[in-house]
């Protein structure tokens, strides 16, 4: 009995296609029900159920695929995130068109552990949350066929049970220390899959180019499915030049091995894949055996990429400046569970803001995003989850081996991977009691080496691991100047000191938290206090919003206005760096976070150039001057309703753009060009100091390159008086959308003038028929909020009824607005 439980289990970790099993895979999208909690036992997610009767509790909801149990509460103000168990359960009409076909579950990730059932028989368990795997239940769902409640209870359809966990566990990677929620459930898509008896495991194409683009050479090995143990079959190949012009083509018969060696081919001036022009092959394959016919292709690119030994990269024997961001699977409204719109949207955006370059933080990541980073010409850093705290146990080890395993191999043919990452802080104590560098250094080594053996191509890399930083070949320190150390001027020494310690420098991580729709009149006030000239590094502690050293993360205004002059600094820099192989902003996308309750934005990193629901912020447009060749200008402060000084007082008026020069209008009067140079800090020499009029101003911009013409037009009120400190709250609806209102407070003080510098705590609350928007992890999608301004804003859904939104600010009296 044991055995055949065993034969039933079976199950494979497949190291999948491109296209797995393209021609017989569907997305398990809907029909799905969940439960935020566990079980007594499979039993009670199968057994009948009758209305009203115990047995229908707990009671399930109906949800849709990709899910994340933590869609809102990773961001909710008032609790910890849920970490345990949940369950999701369908019925499925299975039909396999193979005779003796294989049906396969195929997970494109799930968080962290996770177990498989057909009907109460438990098929697999998979732990770690970002690998892609695999369950056969062929032979479950046969047996399952032949008893009794198949037809009387199920009606010829077959219940399929899964169990997500995300509990806390030490000896699980990665740490929940971590800077980012570990988030639970089926958060990415999940596919019904139906193969012949034979099919294709894996098939690894190796496409490399000497750096002149002289000789290509491909090189490609299969791993086969083959449980029934079917053998011999014949295999074809056609790999299809970009243009869609057949190059090759061959006709072979195989035998079953691992890995086997199937073609072998040179081209010669092969079309390049780069970050320009970003031109993939496609190589395609059909299986031909007695069980039936099985195709598949593949996306190649032929690039030949270098690290230069203490200089910069070369992507096919050409400087190329990596221009960078990150990358975390999250979003408002859907945490972990992003469709594959929203991530196309954000990859995306990402590329129209000019980066070359990703690096994937802290997980490998989804097979829809290294598709985009191939077709959009991205070149990418992926890593594993060896995250924070030091270094566990024999599972914890055997954890971080299998995924680095898993990775390599799942993504191995993407030419946009360049670099696959060991690990991240592992200088971070606390984790465990023992904090042993040797062990963690030896262990570095172990996964340095494997990487190397898995795929000799690619290089290796680490960040912030100073006494390990030897054994890679790519290291990234930790540079934070004029954020969590020092000012932002501090940023070209500090990382000219490290570059020299390395073989290979990469700066990764850099910027700082920025509250959107916070601006400021004097936003570098505060590194006036800042220790300057020393290391730029981060250190313990300096990520809390307490105590310490005096420096920006903790003293600073986290205005769009500070982070601006930040980003403008270092990429005026970098700009003169001849050795630099290029840097990677922190990150592209605010994201939630455990181990940030107190920021404006309740657990959220706000280190992103565009919030958490895509709404740029003014840094991406400053990214954009420096970046990208389509003309564009964008004018700071569109997100600024009301600016402040005094009468007469000259203001700075700072606008981001690509081209040769810029024209600028103050209330329809010109106050002349200026030609943009990227070394005239801020705003590469477009700026000006204008005469604003109290009241209401409108600047507009004209900018140009070449033939082209670009403009930009803001409007704002200046105001003069001088407020004192808050003593209302005024609410009100300011608009109104369909069934969703916006509602906005302001903060006054006796006079009734706005207090435009104040932070204060808002709280949001409504009772009726409506809902609040919240939860978003947004500025604007947040009960609980840090005024920027003195306002705050809040979207609610009307439900078609009345609804009173109440706005609470302590030492302030309560306000209400009847919707």
């Amino acid at each position: 009995m044991l055995k055949q439980i065993a034969r039933i289990s079976l199950f494979i970790m497949l190291f999948t296609s491109q296209l797995l099993f393209a021609q017989q895979s569907v997305r398990l999208n809907n029909n799905w029900e969940f439960l935020k909690q566990d079980l007594g036992g499979i039993w009670e997610a199968v057994r009948p159920v009758g209305m009203g009767n115990p047995e229908a509790v707990p009671l399930w909801q109906k949800v849709s695929l990709p899910h994340c149990v933590n869609a809102e509460d990773a961001v909710d103000p008032d609790v910890n995130y849920y970490q345990g168990p949940a369950w999701y359960r369908t019925q499925l009409n299975i039909s396999n068109p193979y005779q003796n076909g294989r049906t396969i579950l195929h997970f494109e990730g799930a968080g962290q552990k996770t177990e498989v059932y057909v009907y109460t028989t438990k098929v697999a368990t998979h732990i770690g949350g970002y690998d892609e795997w695999k369950v056969d239940i062929t032979d479950a769902v046969a047996a399952f066929k032949k008893t009794d409640v198949y037809q009387k209870q199920f009606k010829g359809k077959v219940p399929v049970s899964i169990r997500t966990d995300n509990s806390r566990d030490l000896e699980m990677i990665p740490s929940n220390l971590s800077d980012f929620n570990v988030y639970g459930g089926i958060y990415r898509y999940l596919n019904l899959v139906y193969a012949p008896a034979f099919s294709v495991d894996q098939l690894f194409a190796k496409a490399e180019v000497d750096a002149q683009g002289k000789l290509g050479k491909l090189s490609v090995k299969a791993r086969f499915y083959d449980p029934a143990h079917v053998g011999g079959a014949g295999i074809k190949f056609k790999l299809v030049a970009p243009n869609g012009k057949i190059v090759r083509e061959t006709d072979k018969k195989i035998t079953l091995s691992d890995d086997l060696k199937l073609w072998e081919i040179e081209i010669k001036k092969p079309a390049l894949w780069s970050t320009g022009q970003p031109l993939q092959y496609t190589l395609q394959y059909e299986v031909t055996a007695t069980t039936g016919n099985y195709k598949g292709e593949e996306k190649i690119g032929f690039r030949h990429i270098e690290f230069v030994e203490k200089g910069p990269f070369k992507l096919n024997g050409k400087r190329v400046l990596l221009r960078g961001t990150h990358r975390h699977e999250d979003h408002a409204g859907v945490a972990a569970a992003m469709s594959e719109g929203m991530i196309r949207q954000e990859m995306q955006m990402m590329k129209d803001m000019g980066v070359n370059f990703i690096r994937l933080g802290h997980y490998q990541q989804s097979r829809i995003v290294l598709n985009l980073c191939d077709s959009l010409g991205i070149v990418v850093w992926e890593e594993i989850p060896w995250c924070r705290g030091g270094l566990g146990g024999n599972i914890y080890q055997q954890q971080a081996k299998r995924m680095l395993t898993n990775m390599v191999a799942q993504h191995y043919n993407h030419p946009a991977i360049i670099i696959w990452g060991m690990g991240n802080e592992n200088d971070w104590p606390g984790d465990f009691p023992e904090f042993d560098k040797e062990k963690i250094r030896a262990f570095m080594k172990e996964l340095n080496d494997l990487s190397h053996q898995l795929d000799p191509s690619r290089y290796t890399a680490i960040r912030r691991c100073d006494f390990c930083s030897d054994i890679v070949d790519v290291y990234s320190p930790s540079i934070w100047a004029g954020w969590y150390r020092g000012a932002y001027t501090d940023y070209k020494k500090a990382s000219e000191d490290e570059f020299a310690k390395v073989k290979r420098f990469l700066h990764v991580e850099w910027g700082g938290d920025s509250h959107a729709l916070r601006h400021s009149e004097n936003p570098d006030k505060a590194l006036s206090k800042i220790k300057t000239g020393g290391s730029a590094d981060e250190r313990a502690g300096d990520a809390s919003l307490y105590g310490g050293a005096a420096r920006i993360s903790k003293d600073g205004d986290w205005s769009e206005s500070y982070i601006t002059n930040l980003i403008d600094w270092h990429l005026k820099e970098q700009e003169n760096m001849p050795w630099l192989s290029g840097t990677a902003y922190w990150p592209f996308k605010d994201f939630s976070t455990p181990v940030r309750p107190d920021n404006p934005v309740p657990y959220v990193n706000q280190k992103g150039v565009v919030e958490r629901d895509f709404t740029k912020k003014e840094a991406y447009y400053v990214f954009q001057s420096y970046w990208t060749e389509k003309p564009m200008v964008h004018i700071y402060g569109h997100t600024w309703p009301v600016r402040w000084g005094n009468e007469g007082e000259q203001k700075m008026v700072k606008v981001y753009s690509n081209c040769n020069e810029a024209e600028i209008f103050l209330n329809g009067k010109s106050y002349g060009s200026k030609k943009r140079n990227s070394q005239d800090y801020p705003a590469a020499g477009l700026r000006w100091n204008l005469p604003f009029v109290k009241g209401e101003n409108t600047v507009k911009v004209i900018a140009r390159k070449g033939k082209e013409m670009v403009t930009d037009e803001i409007n704002f009120t200046y105001q003069t008086e001088k407020w004192t400190k808050p003593a209302t709250l005024v609410l009100k609806k300011i608009d109104q959308q369909d069934d969703v209102a916006t509602v906005e407070v302001k903060l006054l003080d006796e006079q009734g003038l706005l207090c435009l510098d104040a932070i204060n705590w808002i709280t949001f609350g409504l009772t009726g028929d409506g809902k609040l928007i919240d939860n978003q992890g947004t500025s604007s999608g947040s009960r609980k909020v840090q005024a920027y301004n003195g306002m705050a804003v809040i979207r609610v859904k009307l439900n078609q009824g009345q609804s009173v939104v109440a706005v609470h600010a302590e030492g302030l009296k309560t306000v209400f607005t009847t919707l």
